[in-house]
């Protein structure tokens, strides 16, 4: 056990070191603000304060984890070794920069709090982020540092013997839509017949009578094709369907369908299930809450993961009402545009809700790629590159790589041509070990 001495424990020290310590390296951590209990302790021990009391690890404590609330925090980011930090320590700090600090800013999402621009859906844009505006988006930088960190235990106490954990896949596949053609009732199949024609797409017409006259598969009905994937691998995938109301933002078909029930209870025998919350849920509590219950209702158990449509967050209420709702877990925290790691992490991590200074219970599984990222890498071989890249430096800290791809991911549409051997290699990549 790691113990350490600081002037102050406050909710937030214990956060941040609890991830970089016990959920990234495996090491359990106390704390204590008694220097004689410091002293009598036999094991890996650091200081985390103004000045060190004597020649131990010691590591400077910057301001942010013993404030409460939002301030404004000037930052400069600066290169450390092949990646970056920031909040320095000076001298006498057995790290340059104050790693737990830092961490705490990225995992709690403080800037997210702060006044930003928002995109047309109302989201968080990666463009607003420290992390791509001094390119280290790329980088699950908490991780990177935690390993920094370990390093310098390790030197100090070579005799100690740490944990080594996994890397690990976790596929996420998005259900906004569960099939193109099929199940949409005559009057949505008589108006969108009618766009087709409007709009002179020939082609589609064809495959949607296709498809509603049995000689097709619809293009969006890849399920077999996902599960059988799914067989082939040891990690579970998680499935997030849509049954919200018919709205502007969300198309999906109606919940009260029996095949649509049937298909949702069929990827529940192999797959893990959690609600695609719609986009009218996410201002709305009451109907997140009627929206859980349906899921529950077809499910017959208890709702344990949403995601929200379009990847909106809005902090803290976003995740405040999973929390109210008991939702434990979270998949929603990333860009849809950028691959990297909106919180800087690539391992799960507890929501601290920065308003009332309080961990919460909600675990929060922050994607590292959604398949439209990939669409902006032009061929197949570089979209290979990209990905390959992205696996390799979760591989390095023994994270969890968290893909998002679409049940339409899979269809022969030729936007997606080639993401079926993508996606092979994100769940083949755990035995390249």
């Amino acid at each position: 056990m790691l113990l350490v001495y600081t002037h102050k424990i406050t909710p937030r020290v214990k956060y941040v070191f609890k991830h970089i310590c016990t959920r990234i390296l495996g090491l359990p951590v106390a704390f204590t603000t008694t220097i004689e209990e410091f002293i009598a302790h036999d094991s890996l021990k650091m200081s985390y304060t103004k000045q060190p009391l004597s020649n131990e690890i010691s590591i400077r404590s910057h301001e942010l984890l013993f404030e409460q609330g939002l301030n404004d925090i000037e930052i400069q980011v600066h290169t450390w070794g092949e990646t970056k930090g920031f909040f320095p320590t000076g001298e006498k700090s057995a790290l340059p920069y104050d790693i737990f600090a830092a961490s705490f800013y990225l995992l709690s999402r403080y800037e997210e709090y702060l006044p930003h621009v928002k995109d047309a859906y109302g989201r968080f844009p990666a463009e607003e982020s420290i992390a791509y505006n001094n390119n280290f988006l790329h980088e699950p930088i908490v991780d990177i540092w935690a390993y920094k960190f370990k390093q310098i235990l390790q030197d100090s106490y070579p005799d100690f013997k740490f944990e080594t954990q996994k890397y690990q896949v976790k596929p996420v596949i998005d259900v906004p839509e569960a099939y193109s053609f099929k199940q949409k009732g005559i009057m949505r199949s008589i108006g969108g017949s009618l766009q087709d024609l409007a709009g002179l797409k020939f082609k589609r017409l064809y495959t949607r009578f296709s498809v509603l006259f049995g000689l097709k598969r619809d293009p969006f009905d890849n399920y077999k094709y996902i599960i059988n994937k799914q067989k082939q691998s040891r990690f579970k995938f998680i499935f997030f369907f849509l049954i919200g109301d018919y709205s502007t933002y969300d198309k999906n078909i109606n919940i009260n369908n029996t095949n649509f029930v049937s298909l949702i209870k069929q990827v529940s025998d192999y797959s893990m299930v959690g609600l695609k919350a719609s986009f009218l849920s996410l201002t709305s509590y009451d109907t997140l809450k009627r929206e859980k219950e349906r899921m529950e209702s077809v499910i017959n158990s208890s709702l344990i993961a949403s995601r929200n449509s379009y990847s909106k967050i809005s902090l803290p209420e976003s995740y405040r009402n999973l929390v109210e709702l008991e939702i434990q877990e979270d998949y929603t925290m990333g860009f849809v545009n950028h691959i990297g790691f909106r919180a800087g992490t690539c391992t799960p991590f507890l929501f601290y809700d920065l308003d009332y200074e309080v961990q919460t219970p909600l675990k929060v599984y922050s994607y590292n790629l959604l398949d439209y990222a990939l669409l902006k890498t032009n061929s197949l071989l570089d979209k290979k590159k990209v990905l390959n890249e992205t696996i390799e430096v979760i591989k390095k800290v023994n994270g969890t790589f968290i893909p998002v791809f679409h049940n339409y991911t899979f269809s022969n549409l030729e936007r997606w041509s080639g993401f079926k051997e993508l996606f092979k290699i994100i769940i083949e990549s755990p035995n390249n070990e």
